[in-house]
């Protein structure tokens, strides 16, 4: 695969997204002050960030708003009370599940809405609802994204008929997306010429989002970014569900387009994500992680490890091969 670019030139087609507030707000149930989004979303902007996701548009019939933070379900209101009329070039997306949004309810017109793009995530077996959900965005005015997750797991000639299936749409891009912090470079990039082999014909952009349970998130989200993928994923201080994602201040540090600064990024890290940890809100990478990483295996028994602070790994390793 020719390498896009090199490491000393600027990629004009890159667009990186601060995903803190949805993927990071798996790890405590969004229980995010105002004065935390508010801080998150002016450090973007000042950073040079070109997207900020703010969390689900999820079902409120599905969930119990009492029992998650307000970005669970990313009310407009909610959103237009952190960023106003957001006269910035920092534009806003959420995320929106299949089988876990009421979309026809709670996603509105693009021009009636603080929100400038919807990213739809699926499983393969989920397409038709996929297909549906993105077609549905697109006619409201919305930049759609789409998240095939646990790819790792899914047969190469299924994944393969789901992107045709996605691509035909007309959205903007598709996510590579390592569910299970599985991955590793050399399989990105095979997994990357083999997404480009379908949306190349149809000239939809890639994005990458990079799980940590192999030390891998940054490592993997540079080397897509080498083989000619856009849309780049992180977090601050990679805060995540388990063991997190990419970091933002790597990504940034990496990054030698002269519109992004990670010296935002580094104040908020001081100002509020070592405020988060000290409150004992915990993520990033640990054994049991690693260990379901490299069994490409659901994070759930790793995260149910570490909230009972297993540290029994060679125990807990022979029990994920029994499940095997």
């Amino acid at each position: 695969m020719a390498q896009k670019g090199n490491l000393l030139s600027v990629r004009e087609d890159v667009r990186v997204l601060d995903a803190t507030l949805r993927d990071g707000g798996l790890v405590n149930n969004f229980m995010f002050t105002d004065e935390f989004v508010k801080d998150l979303y002016e450090a973007n902007v000042k950073a040079g960030v070109d997207y900020m996701e703010f969390g689900y548009k999820a079902s409120k019939d599905l969930f119990d708003e009492s029992k998650f933070g307000k970005w669970k379900f990313s009310k407009d209101d909610d959103i237009r009370a952190i960023v106003g009329d957001n006269d910035t070039d920092l534009k806003l997306t959420v995320m929106a599940d299949v089988g876990r949004c009421d979309f026809k309810r709670d996603i509105i017109d693009k021009k009636d809405s603080p929100i400038d793009m919807i990213r739809v995530a699926t499983y393969i077996h989920q397409m038709p609802g996929a297909i549906e959900l993105i077609d549905y965005c697109k006619n409201k005015g919305y930049e759609v994204t789409c998240n095939i997750m646990a790819i790792s797991k899914v047969q190469e000639s299924d994944v393969k008929q789901a992107l045709e299936m996605v691509a035909q749409t007309g959205l903007d891009a598709i996510y590579i997306v390592d569910s299970y912090g599985s991955l590793i470079p050399e399989q990105i990039s095979r997994i990357t010429e083999f997404y480009q082999s379908v949306t190349d014909k149809y000239g939809v952009s890639l994005g990458i989002h990079a799980h940590n349970n192999q030390q891998l998130a940054f490592a993997n989200t540079i080397e897509a970014l080498k083989d000619g993928v856009s849309f780049l994923d992180a977090t601050m201080n990679g805060m995540g569900r388990g063991a997190g994602n990419c970091s933002m201040e790597l990504l940034l540090g990496f990054l030698k387009n002269p519109k992004y600064s990670f010296i935002p990024v580094l104040k908020f890290l001081e100002t509020q994500m070592v405020k988060l940890k000290s409150e004992g809100v915990v993520w990033g990478y640990d054994i049991p992680y690693m260990l379901t990483g490299m069994m490409n295996q659901h994070p759930k028994a790793a995260i149910e490890a570490m909230a009972e602070k297993n540290t029994n790994y060679r125990e807990f390793f022979t029990g994920l091969l029994e499940q095997d």
